[in-house]
């Protein structure tokens, strides 16, 4: 089981991959066989192939991540983080307000992500 370092660690990676608008670095993060809900209540992607086809086209489309509160690790295997997700939607700027929780494998990699955020944390 990762560390609660390790954990926290691959969740600023998965900011800094966004920032820096590279999905290969936010990929990398995710096991296999992971799982992505995003948002909860929508249909969860399986596998790398589709987790790959979300994040190469949802990152491009964010300005940036901002953490909103430090990074939570566990006494688990999970960790979390409140963060802002600055889009453009409709030519103007908005902020999506998020809390992803993430689980990790035995190797160390994201083996499910769930994004909770609904239609009232979307302010533009």
């Amino acid at each position: 089981m990762p560390t609660e370092q390790e954990m926290k660690a691959s969740l600023q990676k998965y900011l800094e991959g966004f920032n820096e608008g590279n999905s290969e670095k936010v990929i990398s993060l995710f096991a296999e066989d992971a799982r992505v809900e995003d948002p909860v209540g929508s249909e969860p992607l399986k596998g790398k192939a589709s987790i790959t086809t979300f994040f190469q086209q949802a990152i491009p489309s964010v300005k940036r991540l901002e953490l909103a509160a430090p990074i939570r690790g566990s006494h688990g295997n999970a960790a979390a983080m409140a963060f802002n997700i600055y889009v453009e939607m409709e030519g103007k700027g908005a902020v999506i307000r998020c809390i992803d929780v993430m689980t990790f494998n035995d190797d160390g990699f994201i083996i499910d992500m769930k994004a909770y955020w609904g239609p009232e944390d979307v302010q533009s």
